[in-house]
């Protein structure tokens, strides 16, 4: 114990350290300082941009019929399910639904190959209306999120996690999904399908 006291006592008061300005350093080795900020000057803070069609928590865009923004696995879960589109939109918002996709959802079904030429087949119904895509890639679900974001009318029909997570952090949004062999939808309580809070 004494000993461990000794070394601590030797390296406090026998090393030196080298000042900023010793001529010594190099210009490399310098840190370089950086201004502290004034106090008492007026800070600026940057709110985040909040679509017109909001009011408050409430998407004022939503209505009948209602734009659906289909994703990849929404599909390939309805035909596991054995659940008809049309049908269970119609059942679950009780509205007329107009159902869009992607080019990078068609993209990914394609690329998917021959054991989901059933969705393909699907997707290409006259029912179905397609959205052109302008960027690079074909990563759905960049392409729903940033669609998302800039129109406030679509609903996203997805069973992704990952996507799920990133549009509950959009508001306004809402999620429709498949669960139980039905549809079922979150952040919509006039829907069929929305859990009770």
């Amino acid at each position: 114990m004494g000993r461990f006291r000794n070394t601590q006592k030797f390296s406090k008061k026998h090393f030196k350290i080298i000042k900023q300005t010793d001529a010594r350093l190099k210009s490399e080795e310098r840190e370089v300082r950086e201004k502290k900020e004034d106090e008492q000057a007026i800070k600026k803070n940057e709110a985040p941009k909040i679509s017109s069609a909001m009011f408050l928590k409430y998407n004022n865009q939503l209505g009948p019929p209602f734009h659906v923004l289909v994703d990849t696995n929404f599909i390939n879960f309805s035909i596991k399910g054995k659940i008809d589109m049309m049908t269970g939109f119609m059942d679950c918002l009780y509205a007329k639904v107009i159902p869009y996709v992607t080019d990078c959802v068609v993209g990914e079904l394609e690329k998917m190959g021959r054991k989901f030429k059933i969705a393909l087949k699907l997707i290409r119904d006259n029912r179905f209306q397609r959205l052109a895509c302008n960027h690079k890639g074909i990563y759905a679900d960049d392409c729903i999120v940033q669609r998302i974001t800039q129109h406030k009318c679509y609903i996203v029909a997805t069973n992704d996690r990952d996507l799920k997570r990133r549009i509950r952090k959009i508001p306004g949004v809402p999620i429709l999904y498949t669960k139980q062999h039905r549809y079922s939808i979150e952040r919509m309580p006039d829907a069929y399908g929305a859990p009770k809070l």
